[in-house]
């Protein structure tokens, strides 16, 4: 069988090496345009900012030895320029010397990826962009030059790893974001964690405005500021590279992509693809969208592999599960943010929790931001964002994983994860998740946001600060009242009215609703990780998005550090 696989990299090598291990006869050829066939694209931001020391660390492998090692045919510096589908061939182009050659396939692998968006804003083929070796080595040879100030544009994955990176060869970096917030997978009062990070390492980060212009000097926002940068990194995001695909007049999807069935066949069934490029089943909304992962497209790669070759395979649903280091923190998320699911009109939950990495007791525990959205109905997790210096990946990747296998967000209690107080704590903050799910599920909880405080202080309600007066003294939520902890049993007076009770991350408050509510209170409410969450959610996250208050009706308390908030759509 002759198949030829075009891009390398992540999609396009898997499906050569699997289809290597699986066929020992058949013709593989690999066409690359670029100089590196197998490189680590998601190391090259840590090249620039010198944490990657040598080039040669991001290369995988070289052509020689993907000859040696599989006898693959591998074309580095060779790009297709015709595809005829009817004939089954390919024209290649060498990008050195112009020489063409037709190559014939039984089966055609196509992977070539994203490329970088490139806005219509004048001046803009002056920013650098960041996608592969080479633009690693032009953005490397720019810093080389010490240059006193850099923009960046854009605040997603890659614009702040860019930006730290740039930041610690002692640029001063500016990241520029049209979005209100940078990091737009996460939701804004988890967001502002990360611009803090960034602002405190003296990175500065202009939000809600666009670039009109990028210049010599730096770049204008469309508020008519210049900001200046003898460097400008474009790092908006990617697009599906579909040139190859409507070359051989293959379908799209609806977001641009190249559309397959479950296989990873094309409209032309004897043309398979992989990668960026690719549309894929979303896991939370049944239907396509791009996702642009490595993880994905390596295991899209085998299981083309396996599916040329005649082994059973299945397609799978993606999730979207990713992760980003910012100075000490990391950022991670899996499945929808609460954004999406309101802009789908998805019913859904929220809860928050504040715990700490692992046993408070044990040295070195670190503070743990966690979110977690799930259906209210059947307690299908739809999604989970983290921030923290500590166990962030852990978390995420465990509910993933439960995500996958279909564990409900209530369920999250009953996993058995390893504890030991280095590692994490007897109740794992996953575990925590599942126990307060249940709570509001089962109804024991009943939540009401922030951004109803207002009206409900104005309607009569009672707003108690149960930390000590130190605590209080140092910053409180606005019209509360201050009783401690260990008071509020005896002191709130019966048939007061209704009550909310808040503490720094709901380890207080929570346990003492029943206090209020056998007191003869009409109505105790609990606003956990209140303190906390208020200084951490920006004003208008505390509206549309920020951490909550829950009413409660149980007589037992079982959750600790946790908010949840009430059910939308």
């Amino acid at each position: 069988m002759r198949i030829v696989i075009v891009g390398g990299v992540a999609g396009g090598m898997s499906t050569a090496t699997r289809l290597r291990r699986l066929d020992e006869t058949a013709t593989i050829t690999v066409i690359e345009r670029s100089g590196h066939v197998s490189y680590a694209n998601c190391g090259l931001p840590y090249f620039v900012g010198g944490v990657i020391e040598d080039e040669d660390d991001l290369l995988l492998q070289t052509p020689e030895r993907l000859f040696d090692r599989f006898r693959l045919d591998v074309r580095v510096d060779s790009e297709v320029i015709g595809i005829d589908a009817t004939n089954h061939e390919v024209t290649t182009r060498s990008t050195c010397d112009g020489q063409t050659e037709p190559i014939g396939y039984d089966r055609l692998v196509l992977s070539p990826g994203a490329v970088p968006v490139r806005p219509p804003i004048p001046g803009f083929d002056r920013a650098r962009v960041l996608r592969t070796v080479e633009d690693a080595e032009r953005l490397a040879a720019d810093v080389t030059g010490a240059p006193a100030t850099a923009v960046v544009i854009g605040a997603g994955f890659i614009g702040l790893e860019t930006a730290e990176n740039l930041a610690r060869q002692s640029i001063a970096v500016t990241v520029v974001e049209a979005a209100d917030g940078v990091l737009t997978a996460l939701d804004p009062e988890l967001a502002i964690l990360i611009a803090a990070e960034l602002t405190a390492h003296g990175i500065a980060v202009e939000t809600g405005v666009a670039v009109s212009e990028v210049t010599t000097g730096g770049i204008v926002l469309a508020d008519g500021r210049p900001i200046p940068g003898e460097l400008v990194v474009g790092a908006i995001g990617v697009r599906p590279d579909v040139a190859l695909a409507e070359m051989a007049g293959l379908a799209l999807g609806a977001h641009g992509g190249i559309a397959v069935d479950a296989f990873n066949r094309t409209s032309d069934h004897d043309i398979y693809a992989v990668g960026d490029a690719v549309e894929k089943e979303d896991w939370v909304g049944g239907g396509n969208s791009l996702i642009a992962l490595a993880n994905i497209a390596n295991r899209q790669g085998r299981r083309v592999a396996d599916h040329i070759c005649g082994l059973p395979t299945a397609g799978s649903s993606s999730l979207g599960t990713a992760i980003v280091k910012v100075f000490d923190l990391a950022a991670a998320s899996t499945g929808w943010n609460e954004r999406r699911l309101q802009a789908e009109g998805r019913r859904y939950r929220v809860i928050h929790s504040h715990p700490m990495s692992h046993a408070g007791y044990y040295p070195g525990a670190q503070p743990l931001s966690l979110k977690l959205l799930f259906d209210p109905v059947d307690g299908t997790i739809l999604g989970a964002q983290a921030v923290g210096k500590e166990g962030v990946d852990k978390r995420i990747d465990v509910i993933a994983t439960a995500m996958t296998g279909g564990i409900t967000a209530d369920g999250l209690a009953d996993l058995e994860l390893a504890y030991s107080p280095p590692f994490s704590s007897a109740k794992d903050p996953v575990n925590m998740l599942g126990y307060m799910a249940e709570n509001v599920r089962t109804g024991a909880c009943d939540v009401v946001e922030f951004g109803e405080l207002a009206g409900l202080t104005e309607a009569g309600w009672t707003l108690i600060d149960v930390r000590t007066n130190e605590e209080h003294d140092r910053g409180s939520i606005p019209g509360s009242q201050n009783l401690p902890l260990d008071r509020l049993r005896d002191e709130v007076v019966a048939g007061e009215g209704p009550v909310v009770v808040y503490c720094e991350s709901a380890s207080e408050g929570t346990p003492r609703r029943p206090s209020c509510t056998n007191s003869g209170s009409r109505l105790a409410t609990s606003m956990a990780a209140t303190a906390r969450g208020w200084r951490l959610t920006p004003p208008m996250s505390r509206i549309r998005f920020g951490s909550s208050i829950n009413r409660c009706r149980s007589s037992l308390w079982t959750s600790l550090h946790h908010c949840a908030r009430t059910e939308h759509g």
